[in-house]
């Protein structure tokens, strides 16, 4: 099969270089010569150039173009003037064969009688290892899977000492580190201009100018692309004689169904190589993030909490543990290409995302291969204004409607293979008593950001199997009792339910099996009852209690907490300490003088809120110079923090204790009137001397600040700062901040964007001008 794609794709654009003659020019047609394209040919040329570089690592996801690229390298070699004896070319491919690529070796570099061929594979290698040792090489070996044992092989290994360089294809990161790439290159899609540039040489003129609905219908189909050369070329090439309207609406439709012959028959079967070389755990945690509509952002904390429900990551019993495992195999995903990296959420919570491509190509393999099993009903992002056909999908096993507009569940489905849910981000108003009467292996169920649902439906109550409920986001007034039928929950989300004002006494410990559990940003409500344990006048003590019943709690969220000794008392509980998340204390009228190191023991702490405490005028660090080794305590106490927002905290002057978070993202300190510092030359200096250590440079993993109503702030930090990580600084109502710590060195290399108000921007004092300059383009006034 390999090699009828391979044969197939040799007649276009991923034309495959001779594998015999030393650099032997292929010819590649000049409009297949991107600005993409030259540009990572001249990246790559540049290592090739440096005699500190040996190794040279190019990866990417399948039909990417890499093929296309050692094989324009392998042609530049024979155009431009170079000290190199010897270039050689060999596929390896995923039936890696040692002797194969000897004998494609060993023809560039003479031995090529069938005397030589019937030798073994050692004394092969060492007959070419005797050639290429006196020689200044280039091999170039094109599509591994796994590490290439150069010695095996015969092949040298490059060095500054013998000049000799190697350069592979691969579509895994992780073997570029197997094959010790000095340098590791990857090759990206093309962006939506090249892209487009592509496929209209593909589809041709003629076709594109037959009819005037053509040509913005065909930019349609080429951004399902997404920007992959082989998808461009191959579709490109099958609408060529489509020239009809009709014709191209109808390819829109099959591409956003997935269900399009010639990607089918074409591209899947190739990016599904990457798809068998994982592991069965790995393979169903890729298939599961296709549940996400096209080009989503998907929360990867959430995702490994619904993996660990579902039972996908069997190798721990723990939450706090299986999130190292689901961690690894996130990141065996992006180093295979088919998961990537999305940009972080603005308060610095890491997300993932599926090219859409690949997210076709697991739902061919859910939904296609799998055919018989009807495993996967996908219809999320569908523009969905009713549910669909209860036939079509009471077989699946999981199945996702998220981010439709339905706005009734009217059915009774009888489900009794179906373990996942997605019904998030819908406008559902109600759901059918019994609609999750006949649902018995139910699992996973998500009914977040479903603001107008105020009820659940009584038959919540048949989910015995349920181990993950969210329900945030969503307009509920009150948890049934009911709910205490659900013995093997795990995972309990009731975070921004801002009408929810009731949950029955003994439901949230009758959860005995609870592991994560949210619950925050409640309104304040008059709604008392004696069986309610949402009780504000006594700082909610009865869900306190209740919580400590929950001895395998690994996450926790909680409702504000109110006054220093509700603080205390809740800190004084070791659980507590150990898995609460997020922490938000408002309104602490009575503390003149907040000790921070109050905090330091909370093992898990991402989210600290600081709010509405009008007479607090010091967060001090009092037992800083006491508690162990100075070098190992005093930079990392809230290593775990990410997030800090304090406001309308009126009397407090800074905020130095920050520096204690080195691995802080997001940063908001508004309506706080006589602050003047954040970070206090003064009060660090101190702390230096108290510790006999320097203090560490604050900030390297900030990547929002935000400044607003601060009358009185003069300063940041009084010297500049590197910040690598800073994309976003909002400044709102700051006028005596007249000085930013930033130098033409920091943040260098990334998009920031600097909101603020022009005045206060024209009257900034800078470093130089050159600085000025530099940050110039990245003002834009409120």
């Amino acid at each position: 099969m390999l090699q009828d794609i391979r044969d197939h794709m040799s007649k276009g654009v991923f034309d495959r270089v001779a594998e015999t003659q030393p650099a032997a020019s292929v010819v590649v047609r000049p409009e297949d010569r991107t600005v993409a394209l030259e540009s990572t040919i001249d990246k790559v040329w540049s290592c090739i150039m440096d005699n500190d570089v040996g190794i040279i690592g190019l990866y990417g996801i399948g039909g990417v173009g890499k093929t296309t690229l050692l094989t324009q390298i392998n042609n530049k070699f024979s155009t431009t003037p170079n000290d190199f004896d010897v270039v050689i070319w060999a596929l390896v491919s995923k039936d890696y064969n040692v002797e194969k690529i000897q004998d494609e070796i060993g023809a560039n570099v003479g031995f090529s009688n069938e005397s030589w061929k019937i030798k073994r594979v050692d004394q092969k290698a060492v007959d070419i290892n005797g050639v290429l040792r006196n020689k200044r090489f280039v091999v170039l070996l094109d599509d591994l899977w796994k590490r290439v044992d150069l010695n095996k092989v015969g092949i040298p290994e490059p060095s500054q000492e013998n000049g000799s360089k190697l350069i592979f294809t691969t579509r895994s990161l992780e073997v570029c580190g197997e094959m010790e790439a000095r340098n590791k290159i990857k090759v990206e899609c093309l962006k939506l201009e090249e892209a487009w540039k592509l496929f209209q040489e593909k589809v041709g003129d003629e076709t594109l100018h037959s009819h005037p609905d053509i040509p913005k219908l065909a930019k349609q189909v080429a951004e399902e692309c997404c920007g992959l050369p082989l998808a461009l070329v191959t579709i490109g090439r099958a609408m060529a004689c489509k020239t009809t309207p009709g014709e191209w609406n109808y390819a829109i439709q099959k591409l956003k169904q997935s269900t399009l012959p010639k990607m089918e028959n074409e591209v899947y079967p190739l990016l599904k190589f990457s798809y068998d070389y994982l592991s069965p755990t790995m393979k169903c945690c890729l298939l599961y993030c296709c549940l996400y509509p096209e080009d989503y952002t998907i929360p990867k904390s959430r995702l490994v909490e619904y993996w660990f429900c579902e039972g996908l990551l069997n190798e721990f019993d723990r939450i706090s543990e299986a999130q190292m495992q689901g961690d690894h195999i996130i990141n065996s995903l992006i180093y295979a290409c088919l998961l990537e990296r999305a940009e972080e959420s603005f308060d610095g919570e890491e997300r993932v995302k599926m090219h859409d491509v690949i997210r076709d190509m697991g739902l061919w393999i859910a939904c296609e291969l799998e055919e018989k099993e009807k495993s996967f009903f996908v219809k999320a992002g569908a523009q969905l204004l009713e549910e669909p056909d209860v036939k079509a999908w009471e077989g699946a096993k999981r199945m996702s409607m998220m981010h439709n507009q339905i706005k009734v569940m009217r059915g009774t489905p009888k489900c009794p293979n179906l373990r996942t849910l997605f019904l998030s981000r819908n406008k559902f108003q109600a759901i059918n008593d019994g609609f999750f009467q006949f649902m018995p292996q139910l699992t996973v169920l998500d009914l977040s950001r479903n603001r107008k649902l105020y009820a659940l439906p009584k038959g919540i109550s048949e989910l015995i199997s349920l181990e993950c409920l969210d329900l945030s986001e969503t307009g509920i007034t009150e948890l049934p009792m009911e709910m205490t039928s659900l013995t093997k929950l795990k995972m309990l989300d009731l975070s921004y339910m801002e009408h929810l004002e009731r949950i029955p006494q003994n439901l949230i410990s009758s959860f005995s099996k609870l592991q994560i559990f949210r619950l925050g940003d409640l309104p304040i409500s008059d709604y008392h009852e004696e069986d309610n344990v949402l009780d504000w006048d006594n700082d909610n003590e009865r869900l306190i209690e209740e919580l400590k019943s929950l001895q395998h709690l690994n996450i926790l969220r909680i409702p504000e907490i109110q006054n220093m000794s509700a603080l205390q008392s809740f800190l004084s509980h070791h659980l507590f300490r150990c898995s609460t998340e997020q922490l938000e204390l408002r309104d602490f009228r009575e503390t003149n003088v907040f000790n921070v190191l109050c905090l330091e023991n909370m093992e898990r702490l991402e989210i600290l809120r600081i709010g509405g405490c009008g007479n607090m005028e010091e967060m001090k660090m009092e037992k800083l110079h006491t508690r162990g080794s100075p070098s190992t305590n005093y930079t990392s106490r809230f290593h775990t923090l990410r997030e800090v927002r304090i406001s309308s905290c009126y009397k407090l002057k800074d905020v130095t204790w920050l520096f204690l978070a080195p691995n802080l993202r997001y940063l908001a300190i508004w309506h706080c009137s006589e602050m003047e510092e954040i970070l206090s030359e003064g009060r660090l200096r101190d702390v230096a001397d108290e510790v006999g250590i320097p203090y560490p440079t604050p900030f390297l993993n900030l990547q929002t600040l935000s400044l607003r109503e601060l009358p009185e702030l003069k300063s940041i930090y009084w010297d500049a700062l590197p910040f690598p990580c800073l994309k976003r600084i909002y400044i709102e109502d700051c006028p005596k901040l007249k000085k930013f710590p930033l130098n033409s060195d920091s943040a260098k290399g990334n998009h920031i964007t600097i909101k603020g108000e022009r005045d206060w921007w024209e009257q900034l004092e800078w470093e130089n001008e050159a600085t000025r300059n530099a940050f110039l383009p990245s003002f834009q006034a409120y």
